[in-house]
């Protein structure tokens, strides 16, 4: 019996390793997508959305989550890995601050619904929803701290980049479908 419990906690122990590894490697990953950066105004196109629904869609809604709140607090005490010259908190107070604030919810929603069914259809579905919450939140912060115009916020703050966030979107959807069993990542089920 002895064996059988020091056997249950030296997998737990592999499992809180390879989940905090997973966490740091998609807070990092999420880094790298800002630094792919085409700067438009207000709001520049980065591979950063990609990212965060992969955060959720591998690593499930709570590590997903988890990701995202270390990123999001490294580029809070100043390190420069937002997109754009600027860093720090006031970052998350700008005209993009809401797109950045919805990545820990985007990875949630994701990493939960992907794991209801396994389908290609309800994967996509599931990573539009996290998208959609991305947009969501970021065209709203965008409104209120710099347009001031609602037809204006969902110009610029949406509609330009939909051809491209489908493009993720898709690209996001066959990545996991392709990995997802290669990369054996359960550290949530």
């Amino acid at each position: 019996m002895k064996q059988i419990k020091a056997l249950s906690l030296e997998i737990d122990r592999k499992l809180v390793l390879a989940g905090m590894i997973w966490v740091v490697a998609f807070a990092g990953l999420t880094f790298l997508g800002a630094k792919v950066e085409i700067p438009t105004q207000p709001v520049p196109y980065t591979l950063q959305t990609m990212f965060v629904l992969l955060s959720g869609a591998f690593l499930g809604p709570y590590l997903g989550a988890l990701s995202q709140l270390i990123y999001l607090g490294l580029g809070s005490i100043g390190l420069p890995v937002f997109a754009g010259p600027t860093a720090g908190f006031i970052k998350l107070l700008g005209p993009t601050g809401g797109y950045l604030l919805a990545f820990p919810a985007s990875a949630f929603v994701t990493g939960y619904l992907v794991r209801l069914k396994d389908s290609f259809w309800w994967v996509l579905f599931s990573m539009f929803l996290g998208l959609a919450l991305i947009f969501i939140f970021g065209t709203i912060q965008l409104n209120f701290v710099l347009i001031h115009n609602w037809n204006e916020a969902i110009k610029s703050g949406f509609l330009i980049f939909s051809l491209w966030d489908l493009v993720k979107l898709f690209a996001s959807v066959s990545i996991y479908m392709s990995l997802r069993r290669a990369l054996k990542i359960n550290l949530d089920r």
